[in-house]
């Protein structure tokens, strides 16, 4: 009897293990990197450019995980808050890169600001700003950034370049990591009654 009851919860901890795997093999997302500029890189615009890099960056979609690399020669990187960003301030950056080939990974959704570190680069267009999304299986962080000042700007975010006053609104991107839970609770579900009929 012992013995039976022993092969029952061995089967039901080897099903709920593979389930639990597949589960998580489902659920994991990949990384994406982007080279800042394509082919030509970060440097400072011309005016005869296809077009900007903020032209680029709205085409494109960034989530949490994702990195954007800069290739570069005599010049930096500058990662900046909203307003040193708007008014190309390169005096209290919070970054500072300048080994011309810089890998930056989000690791949070909102609002990242990068300019050039290099005199009349950013007034000429040398300048980046990314909104960063929540992926889809990624969890929102819980605490919220506090709400940007009066008349800071729509897309302020604040004194560290975070998200624009909080949480996003919901969308199709966070209303995509509920259907996460309803799949684990599901196959938890069948593992319960599959157990239980034994």
């Amino acid at each position: 009897m012992a013995s039976l009851l022993a092969t029952k919860v061995c089967k039901c901890l080897l099903l709920a293990a593979t389930l639990l795997l597949i589960s998580v093999a489902t659920v994991s997302v990949s990384a994406l990197e982007f080279n800042v500029g394509g082919a030509k890189g970060w440097v400072k615009p011309t005016g005869n450019e296809n077009e900007t890099y903020e032209e680029w960056a709205n085409k494109n979609r960034f989530h949490v995980g994702d990195s954007i690399d800069f290739k570069y020669q005599n010049d930096s990187v500058l990662q900046v808050n909203y307003n040193h960003y708007k008014n190309c301030d390169v005096s209290d950056p919070i970054s500072k890169f300048n080994d011309g080939n810089t890998v930056f990974r989000f690791d949070r959704y909102g609002f990242f600001y990068f300019i050039s570190g290099e005199p009349g680069h950013c007034k000429s267009g040398q300048k980046l700003d990314i909104r960063v999304m929540v992926h889809p299986r990624v969890e929102p962080p819980s605490p919220a950034a506090p709400a940007p000042s009066p008349g800071s700007g729509s897309r302020s975010g604040g004194g560290t370049g975070g998200a624009a006053g909080g949480p996003p609104t919901p969308n199709s991107t966070v209303k995509l990591s509920v259907g996460s839970y309803f799949k684990s609770a599901f196959w938890g579900m069948i593992v319960v009654l599959y157990c239980s009929f034994m």
